[in-house]
């Protein structure tokens, strides 16, 4: 893990992410919440992947309006997630095993119920009056034509000022006023109180969001047909992307820099997508930021995903590095989104072979390793405040925040007591117990993965080039580090497909280093028939002296004894 990071390579760099949502993951005194102490009894399942940090979803004190991204306190941990000595001992079990641990940090907005915004609220001339966004209006007039991104104006009328607030999400989410000094100045500082404990960075929360244009000016609508989420009839260009956000980067990144080895990771949610993402990753700016091609690609299919690695690596180059992501706790689960009637297990080992094995850092959600499914929740058990706004035409989030599925027992081993939300499967075989025992699980296929990535420079942070352009069943890619090459070859088909991959390296023939439906070693020469959604990791066969094949070294440095290199399929 992050212990064996390679010399002279950011571990960041080279690190595999794996996001942890509380709330979900394993409930430790059967509240039916999960939190800190039951995230410290899964670790050694997380460390087992041999991913190199995590991320958590945010633990700050909270009313949990929105589930922790309405912070009321943000140097405390919420009651119900343990306490600060909880995290302490979470945080020094995951270095004791070469995990970094990154936490949420929300710098847009605050919860209403934080004492900055009870005293803003309460007067103009008070001292924190200028430290969100307030606004002259009338009660029956807003500001502007600013919409909620969870529904209704973005404007809220306080009697107290006899002015408007802004709340770019929940009304009980006030936003920030970056402009305001003394706003950096205590963010700033909560950043420190954390960097000082020891943790190894921060995700930010939609940190393209921090300024707002200081005219207050009308978003402009769209000419697309109507949308029912009325937010989406506008253009957002006066409330994000302001270039006043990447000054403040650059300043938060002085502040981070200052203390060795740490991280900042961008959620940049923005119109203009890679061209955004790439100016945030920018050198002085952040270490990386999402780039939410592959999340946000509609179906399952060779070209789309083709043409989203394609537009990132044209813009990034050789100016950042680049950020791979295909789920997380806004978006459906990837088993479900991509997954047909049938080969729904293939896809699967398709997707985690592409998200680990393009140029870029990746990030896993937890969960995805065991390929667990979307819920389908009826309207009465919903939590999340977007469904609950958008219910039917958006059902919210909640389908990808159940718990995660352990074992067979009653609530899937992850609370004695009936959970906050339903798990999505009770047992079977998306659970870790089953896959464990299974070496073609997708469980023990994502630990191959990633055990080959540390093992393979050029899969961690080769040059990238395309084998095939403009693909129609085959994706296929070479990753090249010095004289190491590896050929990655994902078929999104149901039924077979044939490719020459020896003449597309070139080489005379080709060994296999890993894959779905082939033996490690196995040589290639000529045509290949690739079976339904096989994945195939190869190098060429005759290496320069001295040099040791992938495909032969031992399982002992790309597999282990529960998960066997070998057949997966």
């Amino acid at each position: 893990m992050c212990d064996r990071a390679h010399e002279g390579e950011p571990w960041w760099q080279g690190a595999v992410f794996y996001q942890i949502y509380p709330r979900s993951f394993q409930d430790s005194n059967g509240d039916g919440i999960g939190d800190l102490p039951g995230i410290l009894r899964r670790l050694d399942h997380v460390a087992s992947l041999g991913v190199d940090a995590i991320w958590l979803s945010p633990i700050c004190a909270s009313p949990q309006r929105d589930f922790g991204y309405d912070v009321s306190d943000y140097t405390a941990i919420d009651p119900c997630f343990g306490t600060m000595d909880d995290f302490l001992a979470l945080l020094r079990a995951a270095h004791d095993r070469g995990l970094k641990l990154v936490l949420d940090l929300v710098l847009n907005h605050t919860s209403a119920e934080h004492p900055w915004f009870k005293q803003s609220r309460a007067s103009r001339t008070g001292p924190h009056a200028d430290w969100y966004i307030w606004a002259d209006g009338r009660p029956d007039r807003p500001p502007n034509n600013w919409l909620s991104y969870f529904g209704g104006s973005a404007w809220e009328w306080e009697p107290a000022r006899g002015q408007y607030f802004l709340h770019s999400f929940l009304r009980e989410q006030p936003d920030l006023d970056w402009r305001c000094v003394a706003v950096k100045r205590a963010l700033f500082d909560a950043a420190r109180f954390w960097l000082d404990l020891g943790v190894d960075g921060f995700r930010l929360d939609v940190v393209n969001f921090l300024f707002k244009d200081a005219r207050l000016r009308d978003e402009p609508g769209r000419s697309d047909p109507p949308s029912p989420m009325a937010h989406r009839n506008y253009h957002s260009v006066f409330r994000r992307d302001r270039p006043e956000a990447l000054l403040l980067v650059e300043e938060l990144r002085e502040l981070v820099d200052a203390y060795p080895g740490r991280v900042l990771v961008g959620e940049v949610s923005s119109d203009r997508g890679v061209a955004q993402y790439l100016e945030y990753s920018k050198p002085g700016r952040l270490h990386l930021v999402f780039d939410f091609a592959l999340k946000n690609t509609p179906r399952y299919d060779v070209r789309a995903f083709y043409e989203g690695v394609s537009r990132c690596e044209e813009a990034f180059g050789d100016l950042a590095w680049p950020c791979h992501v295909l789920g997380n706790h806004d978006t459906p689960r990837i088993a479900t989104r991509f997954g047909g009637p049938s080969g729904s297990r293939g896809r699967a080992r398709v997707l985690a072979a592409m998200l680990l094995t393009l140029r870029g850092t990746p990030f896993l959600y937890y969960g995805d390793e065991i390929g667990m499914p979307q819920a389908s929740l009826p309207f009465e058990l919903l939590r999340d405040p977007k469904g609950l706004a958008f219910w039917p035409h958006d059902p919210g989030r909640d389908g990808c925040r159940t718990p995660m599925c352990w074992d067979a027992t009653r609530h899937a081993g992850f609370s004695e007591a009936e959970p906050w939300l339903p798990v999505a499967v009770d047992g079977g075989a998306a659970c870790v117990a089953a896959q464990e025992r299974d070496p073609g699980s997708l469980l023990c296929f994502c630990r191959r993965l990633i055990a080959l990535r540390r093992a393979s420079p050029a899969l961690r942070r080769g040059a990238f080039r395309w084998l095939l352009a403009d693909p129609t069943a085959v994706l296929a890619y070479e990753r090249r580090h010095g004289a190491e090459r590896q050929a990655v070859v994902l078929n999104f088909c149901d039924g077979a497909a044939r490719l020459d991959l020896a003449a597309l390296l070139p080489a005379a023939s080709c060994r296999v280093v890993l894959g779905s439906d082939r033996a490690p070693g196995e040589l290639l020469g000529g045509e290949v028939v690739l079976g339904p959604h096989e994945v195939l990791i190869a190098e060429p066969a005759v290496e320069p002296r001295g040099s040791t094949p992938l495909g032969n070294m031992p399982a002992s440095v790309i597999g282990s004894k529960d998960c066997p290199l070998g057949l997966a399929g």
